[in-house]
């Protein structure tokens, strides 16, 4: 017997992506001592209860298996020589009877057993059918792959495209800003007690000159990679105190517009994003914060923006699932060069339907493969996501992680650190100086949870509670947000106020118990007096929070303040 449950309630795997993966879970083999699907699964919650998956593709099945509306796919199939069943890449049916794929000889007379069925060697070669089993079945491998490599470039695209659409931007200096809760919603784990303020702009037809104001923000230029190219503001090299800055693109040279007085930085992408957090909360400040930030081609009069404001307008940032991700991917390959370290990449696209300056028009059978590698490698970015094998929680015997494991160039000298950036670029958008390598009393650290004090993954059914100690480390504030697991966005509980997903330090009714610390309740139901202190969870929408800590102090990195787990209380 093998079996595969995809939890529909704690990951809020969507019902289409559940039974494609669950015919792609025919194609792996058996576990040892998989014959009781019930018993794997109790096993393997509390072995994996830290989000550690180890043993393949029955453990990853049943760890997801954690209460809430299931979709279940089983196949008693067996091999007569020790092969296991499974379907090719474009969904058909593949039986076996071979030798194991990890026992075979490949050469002279034999039959092997394959995810795609079996190949009959003769006189060590393959039929023709086999030739298009085995395509299937690499370019099904290289989708999945290429999705995890593209998530943070169809992100922001993504991002770029759905925000201009929402708030007509029609200017390339064009500020939109975020300020209410519809409008933050739309950003992928944005945070809700800042306002947001962004402008995409390319570089193709010239440098960018930025007149950046003193003052309380954090700020700063991302790539098409969201890798920052300079932060601005307090993280910035101009430390809150302002500056000038020149952004050159990939094909300029930096040191033809190096002068004094001038902070000088070069782009990867032709596309850039400019990011600003506005820190302090004066509206004056504000006001004045926009009639002096200056923005323009180089060699041309610097202006003011327009900023697009107050809008309310309910959108979204999250990547699209389906065909649509691919044709984002396409679309903005061709807007940008390729980097040496991605060339690899653009031939695993080549087979797949996509090619840089060329458009997006796959056939039916590439169509079937780009759809069902999408749903594969989403899942497999919310494995990573949810259960990080490279790295522990940040606080030992708890299931809090600090959010950014990678650097800010997202490679060392020996690798591109792919699985961390997934894990990142999947659930959350933008990097900077201060974000990635905060130090005491500048920047912020995001820590996130998953998992209650017992190891299980958050459920939308029950309530929760978590103690905040007294005296968070924070040179300004901290705030807990929570977020849909479905969409990584702000939760939408029907709430119309920000605290309806967000409570923060700033927020001046929020009870305390006699000791300064504060108990925070996220679930189904308030418990009675703690209103204030309490966010809704609905229907099988899973999630999970970020607790951010502005400006965190010497507690925090030497570990001696920490969080403990959220408790089920109901």
């Amino acid at each position: 017997m093998r079996c595969i449950t995809i939890a529909t309630m704690a990951l809020r795997v969507p019902r289409e992506l559940a039974e494609m993966v669950a015919s792609e879970y025919e194609r792996w083999p058996a576990m040892p001592d998989e014959s009781d699907p019930a018993l794997t699964a109790s096993e393997t919650a509390g072995s994996t209860s830290r989000r550690r998956f180890i043993g393949g593709g029955a453990a990853a099945a049943a760890a997801v298996a954690v209460g809430g509306v299931a979709l279940a796919s089983c196949s008693t199939e067996k091999s007569t020589g020790g092969g296991t069943a499974g379907t090719t890449a474009t969904g058909t049916a593949a039986p076996t009877s071979g030798v194991p794929l990890e026992k075979a000889t490949l050469h002279g007379n034999e039959v092997i057993a394959t995810p795609v069925g079996d190949i009959t060697l003769t006189n060590t070669y393959f039929d023709d059918d086999a030739s298009t089993r085995l395509y299937d079945e690499m370019d099904f491998q290289r989708a999945t792959q290429s999705y995890l490599w593209s998530t943070p470039l169809v992100s922001i695209a993504t991002w770029r495209d759905a925000q201009a659409k929402a708030y007509g931007v029609t200017g390339e200096t064009d500020f939109v800003v975020l300020r209410s809760l519809k409008e933050k919603r739309g950003i992928v784990t944005g945070n809700l007690t800042t306002p947001y303020l962004f402008n995409f702009l390319s570089l193709e037809k010239g440098p960018l000159e930025i007149e950046y104001p003193a003052g309380q923000t954090a700020a700063g230029v991302l790539d098409f990679w969201q890798r920052p190219v300079t932060d601005l503001g307090l993280t910035g090299p101009d430390q809150g105190r302002g500056g000038k800055y020149i952004i050159v693109g990939p094909a300029d040279d930096p040191a033809k517009f190096d002068k004094p007085g001038y902070f000088v930085r070069q782009s990867a992408t032709n596309n850039i994003c400019v990011g600003l957090r506005i820190l302090d909360k004066d509206p004056a400040f504000y006001e004045q914060f926009k009639s002096t930030l200056k923005m323009g081609r180089v060699g041309q009069p610097l202006a003011t923006s327009r900023f697009i404001e107050d809008k309310d307008v309910e959108w979204s940032a999250t990547a699209p699932r389906g065909l649509d991700y691919w044709r984002n991917l396409s679309g903005v390959i061709s807007e940008e060069p390729v980097r040496p370290v991605d060339k690899a990449w653009m031939a695993m696209l080549l087979p797949l339907g996509i090619e840089k300056g060329k458009a997006f028009d796959p056939d039916e059978r590439q169509q079937t493969i780009l759809l069902r590698g999408a749903a594969m490698g989403e899942l497999m970015a919310r494995n990573l996501q949810v259960n990080p094998r490279y790295t522990e929680p940040y606080w030992p015997g708890t299931s809090w992680y600090k959010s950014f494991d990678f650097s800010l160039e997202q490679e060392t000298d020996t690798r591109v650190e792919l699985d961390e950036r997934v894990t990142w670029f999947y659930e959350a958008v933008a990097s900077s100086e201060g974000m990635i390598n905060p130090t005491v009393g500048a920047g912020q650290v995001y820590m996130t949870t998953k998992r209650d004090s017992r190891g299980d993954l958050l459920r939308a059914d029950k309530t929760y509670k978590l103690r905040v100690p007294k005296d968070v480390p924070v040179g300004q504030f901290w705030a807990l947000t929570l977020y849909s697991e479905n969409t990584r966005r702000a939760y939408d509980n029907g709430g119309t106020e920000i605290r309806s997903a967000n409570l923060d330090s700033r927020l001046p009714d929020l009870v305390a118990n006699a000791d300064g610390s504060i108990d925070l309740y996220v679930g189904a139901k308030a418990p009675a007096g703690f209103e204030k202190n309490f966010m809704k969870t609905v229907g099988d929408d899973g999630w999970f929070v970020y607790f951010r800590l502005y400006a965190p102090l010497q507690p925090f990195f030497d570990k001696t303040f920490a969080l403990p787990d959220f408790e089920m209380i109901d």
